[in-house]
Order: C-alpha cells, then sequence, then structure tokens
C-alpha cells in the first residue's frame, strides 16, 4: 500500500507539472484555463488518494474523501466561472480561433 501510494502522488505531480507547462505554453487564456482545469481536478483527486492510502481506513480517510468531493464540484465550477466572465468583459481567444460567419456557411 505504501508504494501504491508514493506512486499516486508522483503521478499527480507529474500530471500538475504537465498543467504548468500548458499555463506557460498555450496561446491565450481559454485554452490556459482549459488546461489547468483539467489537471487541476485530476491531479487533486491523485493526491489526494494517495494520502488516503497512506493514511489507511481511518477518520484522515473519510476527511480527505470529504475534500475530495468538495473539489469535484467547486474546480470545474470556478473554471467555467472564470470563462465566462472573460468572455462577458470581451476577452478574444487566440487569432486562429475566430471564424467568420462565411467560414460556418
Amino acid at each position: 500500500m505504501e508504494i501504491l501510494s508514493y506512486l499516486l502522488i508522483i503521478i499527480a505531480c507529474i500530471l500538475s507539472l504537465t498543467g504548468a507547462l500548458g499555463l506557460f505554453r498555450l496561446p491565450d487564456f481559454y485554452s490556459r484555463l482549459h488546461a489547468v482545469g483539467i489537471t487541476d481536478t485530476l491531479c487533486s483527486f491523485l493526491l489526494l488518494a494517495g494520502l488516503a492510502c497512506q493514511s489507511g481506513w481511518s477518520l484522515t480517510s473519510a476527511k480527505l474523501l470529504i475534500v475530495f468531493a468538495f473539489l469535484l464540484f467547486t474546480s470545474p465550477v470556478s473554471s467555467y466561472a472564470l470563462a465566462h466572465s472573460a468572455w462577458r468583459w470581451g476577452l478574444k481567444g487566440h487569432a486562429t480561433d475566430n471564424h467568420d460567419e462565411a467560414d460556418l456557411k
């Protein structure tokens, strides 16, 4: 169980670094938000699962499960709220993402 917990934590760290790399390399706000929003939820799941494996079946594992349930609902909602707010304020995406109406016909 110890090896599994360390493996989950290491995978979470690597995935978190991948999200950070996407944050710096992607061209616009929406792409960056997508990369970070996806990896954030998965990293928190893997990290909390690794910590739960280390603590065994205890009250700490139950608390970690509650934290994960909270993050499972709030992380996508906060990503949506950020994207919606940016869109309402008129923040444009990358130049190749803008299409004319002639392209859509």
